[in-house]
């Protein structure tokens, strides 16, 4: 029997319980020929995150402890690996992206074709709050000192990757960092790209869950550090 392809969808977690069933019951059960399968990756919740994302009928793996979204997000995508996965998704779990831009971007990627597709919140930054729009520029400024490659939207979570690209990869990165750290591996990798426009939705509830100032110094932090290894 032919085996069906598949995408599988990696959400990092951490105590999402408020808002996990309403995401998770958006996500397409096929795309195409692709049948669907989501990865919820519950980084040491303290609420009910696990239990929930595992009633909607996502596939659930927990951190003990709280690791990072870097972190949890690698975990996500070994099992994707394992999984088999023709085509890995990335997205954020609090709501502030759109399920229904799934299919949008992985027809991107086969359409390009292309090896990773970013999807942009810039493109439509008069939705985004301004001190994130500044942040989010200060960051594209930062990742292009380090990794000498500029995209629109670096630290978009919501990314769609080929089999092949996420098997180039090597990701070590533990917090918000990795978002640049995947802009690294595209360009010592020669991956094509290509960054594709997004909405995104600011409520309050995806503002609060978003990177506050200690996480942002500390990506700034990590992305230094990076640049005096390779100096």
């Amino acid at each position: 029997m032919r085996q069906v392809s598949t995408v599988v969808i990696v959400m990092p977690a951490f105590n999402e319980a408020a808002v996990i069933s309403s995401v998770l019951s958006k996500i397409p059960a096929r795309i195409d020929s692709f049948a669907t399968t989501v990865v919820v990756v519950d980084d040491g919740s303290t609420d009910g995150t696990s239990e929930l994302a595992r009633e909607a009928g996502a596939l659930v793996l927990r951190h003990l402890t709280n690791l990072g979204v870097g972190a949890a997000t690698i975990t996500g995508l070994r099992a994707a690996k394992q999984l088999d996965a023709e085509i890995i998704v990335t997205m954020d779990a609090d709501g502030q992206h759109d399920p229904a831009q799934i299919e949008k971007l992985v027809h991107c990627l086969i359409e390009g074709p292309f090896d990773v597709v970013i999807g942009s919140r810039l493109f439509s930054s008069s939705e985004m709050p301004p001190t994130r729009v500044a942040a989010n520029l200060l960051l594209n400024l930062l990742t292009f000192v380090v990794y000498r490659k500029i995209v629109v939207d670096s630290q978009s979570g919501f990314k769609v990757f080929s089999k092949q690209a996420l098997a180039a990869m090597d990701l070590k990165a533990s917090g918000y960092e990795i978002c640049s750290e995947i802009i690294g591996e595209i360009y010592r990798k020669n991956l094509r790209y290509k960054s594709a426009p997004i909405n995104a939705a600011y409520t309050r509830y995806s503002r609060s869950k978003g990177q506050h100032f200690l996480n942002g110094i500390n990506l700034i932090l990590g992305l230094f550090e990076r640049l005096m290894r390779r100096i």
